[in-house]
C-alpha cells in the first residue's frame, strides 16, 4: 500500500461550460498531480442548479470519482429517485431522516490499497433551516474512522464564519474541510494545527464573465427590480478551479494543499 493519497477537489462544476472545460483538463491535472481519486461539487450541472440524471452520468463518465451536493442538490424533483440510487452521488448528510440520497459515502480507491470516505454537508447561516451540520457530522465521524482515516468534508455554506468555524471544528478528525457555495476562490488555504487542510470556498468550475456563473443582465435586474428573472448559465471566461491534497492515509493528516486556478485571471 502506498504511503499518501493523492486527492482532486474541482469546485462548483456549472452547466454546459463547466462540464466542458472539466473534461478537457482533468486528465492533464490527474497526470500532473498524479491523482488516485477525483471528488468533483456537481449540484450546478444542469442548468445551473440541480442534477439531471443525463448530467450526472456525464460527469461521473469521466474520471470523477464522486460527486458532492449542495442545496441545489434535490432542486430538480425528477432526479430524486437517481440521486437515491446512486452510491457515488452524495447530498448534504444534514438533510432531515428520510430524504432520497445519501450524506456520506466510503470508497474503494481503486489499485492504491486505501480507502476515501467523503461527506457533504450544507451550512444554515443565510441557507436552508436544515438539521445541524456540527451534530450530524458528530454522530458519523467516528463510525467513518473505523474504515478509514483519510476523510474529506465538503462543507457547502454561505458564510465564511461558519465554515471557519466547522473548520476548527473539525480540525484533527478529518484530512479536509473544503468549503464550496459561494464560487468565488478564496486564499485562505492551509493546513491547520491539527492537520486538517482548510479553505472556505475552493472557487467556480465554470464561465466568469458571469454573475456567480449566470448571465449578467438577469442577475442585475433581480437586484434592481426585487423580482424573479430567469437563471441562465452564461458562457465567457471559463475557468477550472480546484484543490489538490496529498495525505498520510496512516494518521490521516494532509501533507501538502494547493489551490488551483486556470486559466488565471
Amino acid at each position: 500500500m502506498q504511503d499518501t493519497a493523492k486527492i482532486l477537489f474541482i469546485g462548483d462544476i456549472v452547466g454546459e461550460p463547466g462540464f466542458n472545460i472539466t473534461s478537457s483538463l482533468l486528465p492533464g491535472f490527474i497526470t500532473k498531480y498524479n491523482v488516485d481519486f477525483v471528488i468533483a461539487n456537481g449540484e450546478n450541472i444542469s442548468g445551473g442548479m440541480g442534477i439531471l440524471e443525463k448530467d450526472g452520468n456525464r460527469l461521473l463518465s469521466l474520471p470523477i470519482n464522486v460527486l458532492t451536493g449542495g442545496n441545489h442538490t434535490l432542486d430538480k424533483i425528477q432526479s430524486h429517485k437517481y440521486i437515491h440510487d446512486a452510491e457515488r452521488i452524495l447530498r448534504p448528510l444534514n438533510y432531515p431522516k428520510g430524504v432520497y440520497g445519501n450524506g456520506y459515502g466510503i470508497y474503494n480507491v481503486k489499485d492504491r490499497g486505501y480507502k476515501i470516505a467523503v461527506i457533504n454537508l450544507l451550512g444554515r447561516v443565510f441557507m436552508k433551516p436544515l438539521d445541524c451540520p456540527f451534530r450530524g457530522f458528530d454522530r458519523v465521524i467516528e463510525k467513518i474512522q473505523e474504515t478509514t482515516k483519510v476523510v474529506i468534508v465538503d462543507f457547502h455554506a454561505e458564510a465564511t464564519s461558519e465554515k471557519i468555524a466547522f473548520g476548527s471544528y473539525a480540525d484533527g478528525r478529518v484530512s479536509a474541510v473544503l468549503g464550496t457555495h459561494t464560487h468565488i476562490q478564496t486564499a485562505d488555504d492551509r493546513i491547520m494545527a491539527g492537520g486538517t487542510a482548510y479553505i472556505t470556498d475552493v472557487g467556480m468550475t465554470g464561465p466568469y464573465d458571469s454573475v456567480i456563473g449566470m448571465k449578467k443582465d438577469s442577475s442585475v435586474k433581480r437586484f434592481i427590480f426585487g423580482t424573479p428573472h430567469k437563471h441562465e448559465v452564461a458562457a465567457d471566461e471559463v475557468k477550472f478551479a480546484g484543490i489538490f491534497l496529498e495525505i498520510d492515509i496512516i494518521s490521516g493528516k494532509t501533507l501538502k494543499i494547493e489551490r488551483i486556478l486556470f486559466p488565471g485571471f
